[in-house]
């Protein structure tokens, strides 16, 4: 999730650099879905926007080689910095800009394809931020976002919500929503009113292994929200909350404490 502010709200101190470490296993099964749909080729120019740290620009510099030009715009200067030092450098350097997704520093018109992971919902203005991405898109270039499906499918995060009820404060749960709260609907109007044409949606779901879930699951609290949980109760809430999530995940939990869980994203798509 990327783009989402006020980040001091969601993450602990070191929130980006955690964020890239236990939100991997749930973000990079999705990014060749997310690519796909868009269908880069090699020297192809290419915008990840509202990029975090990088898990769809790093994928798609593999895939348009040196010949092409990757970007990754986001307005959390802290993801910026992690997305640069994580660059795994056997590709030609990507652009990482901070910067909003309604207000981007580059020309009209000049990526062949823009993608956005788990974004869109954060954006204060979808109208503007569409219309800014529209901008600097090339006709019938590509545009692809995913967001996630309702969370009452997704047993992680339900677990992680019903943890943020009991332990995040008063403000928790409306944080947590946000991250849910776009549909396909919303977004096919918005993009069509930017100057999309051709919108088409459907929902990916993916079975994902976690990693042992009682090292995992709190790391990945705490990167997301160690900040909100820290400052309704303390560092003992933030273990308690793990604890919950643990509790509701064990019928699930395999013997080497690791979990197969379903995730599912709704990926809209659109050509400019």
């Amino acid at each position: 999730m990327a783009d989402a502010p006020p980040t001091d709200v969601h993450r602990a101190s070191d929130g980006p650099d955690q964020y890239a470490v236990h939100s991997a296993p749930i973000m990079r099964p999705f990014v060749a879905e997310l690519l796909d749909a868009v269908d880069l080729a090699p020297g192809a120019t290419v915008l990840d926007l509202a990029c975090g740290t990088g898990f769809a620009a790093h994928a798609a510099a593999a895939l348009t080689g040196p010949t092409g030009r990757v970007c990754g715009a986001d307005i959390d200067e802290g993801m910026i910095r992690v997305a640069r030092e994580q660059h795994p450098r056997l590709y030609p350097d990507i652009d990482f800009t901070v910067a909003p997704a309604d207000h981007l520093p580059y020309e009209t018109a000049v990526f062949d394809a823009v993608v956005c992971q788990q974004g869109t919902q954060f954006f204060p203005d979808l109208g503007a931020a569409f219309a800014e991405t529209a901008r600097v898109t090339r006709p019938t270039g590509r545009f692809a976002t995913t967001v996630w499906a309702p969370v009452d499918r997704q047993p992680y995060f339900l677990a992680q919500r019903r943890a943020l009820e009991e332990y995040g404060g008063p403000d928790a749960p409306g944080y947590f929503a946000r991250a849910f709260a776009r549909t396909a609907d919303q977004l096919t109007e918005a993009l069509r009113t930017a100057g999309y044409h051709g919108t088409a949606h459907r929902e990916v779901t993916l079975g994902i292994t976690l990693p042992p879930l009682a090292g995992y699951v709190p790391g990945h609290l705490a990167a997301l929200w160690g900040g909100l949980i820290t400052r309704a109760g303390g560092r003992q809430a933030l273990t308690a909350a793990a604890r919950l999530v643990l509790d509701q995940l064990a019928d699930r939990t395999a013997r080497d404490g690791t979990a197969t869980l379903p995730f599912t994203v709704t990926l809209v798509t659109a050509t400019r």
